[in-house]
């Protein structure tokens, strides 16, 4: 039973996903890690401008299998299994993508890191970050709802929470910081993408 829903729900998430881009022979996978609010989502749509990417992103996936989402970590356990299986799927086919998620702890990212292993593709991993005070204002606006974009519900309630989980990157990745001009971190990231 539980595979079997596990299979639908994967079918449900590719689904939402819309049009994929073409599929080449070593797609790279792109995971963006960071707190909320620290300007992840706005940095992939970013890359995504530029590259033939799709957009794997976690609070929308949610939404797509948990449409009043309680943020449980049995309905995160359940969300990231499907996105793991996901994943692995469009890899194997041949589709560029980049994951837009919180990914704060190594052991969660470990999952990711034997995905990218195990298929032979390009991963590249970035750590997105921006002052605190920035932060803050950013999850406000969100809040008052002059974000229409953001499919977030995280808060700075969840920021401070979750802000003692983060985690080092073991692997080498890149670092940017979302307040400053994120266009040479974007530069580098694509020219390793299409090497």
């Amino acid at each position: 039973m539980e595979h079997t829903r596990l299979l639908s729900d994967v079918q449900r998430l590719s689904e939402s996903l819309g049009q994929l881009p073409e599929s080449v022979a070593r797609p790279a996978f792109i995971v963006v890690s960071g707190l909320p609010g620290t300007g992840k989502s706005y940095f992939c749509s970013k890359l995504a401008d530029r590259l033939p990417f799709i957009i794997l992103e976690s609070d929308a996936l949610r939404k797509v299998l948990f449409p009043s989402p309680g943020y449980s970590s049995q309905e995160s356990s359940h969300l990231f299994q499907a996105c793991h299986h996901l994943i692995e799927e469009l890899l194997k086919r041949g589709v560029p993508l980049i994951l837009d998620a919180t990914n704060l702890s190594e052991r969660y990212r470990e999952h990711l890191y034997r995905i990218a292993d195990r298929l032979d593709v390009k991963l590249i991993l970035v750590r997105v970050e921006a002052p605190p005070q920035v932060v803050h204002e950013r999850l406000k606006t969100r809040q008052e709802g002059v974000d229409s974009v953001s499919k977030s519900d995280a808060d700075w309630t969840v920021y401070q929470r979750m802000k003692p989980s983060v985690q080092h990157i073991r692997r080498n990745h890149y670092a940017v910081d979302t307040s400053k001009d994120i266009t040479p971190v974007l530069d580098k990231i694509i020219r390793e993408a299409k090497r």
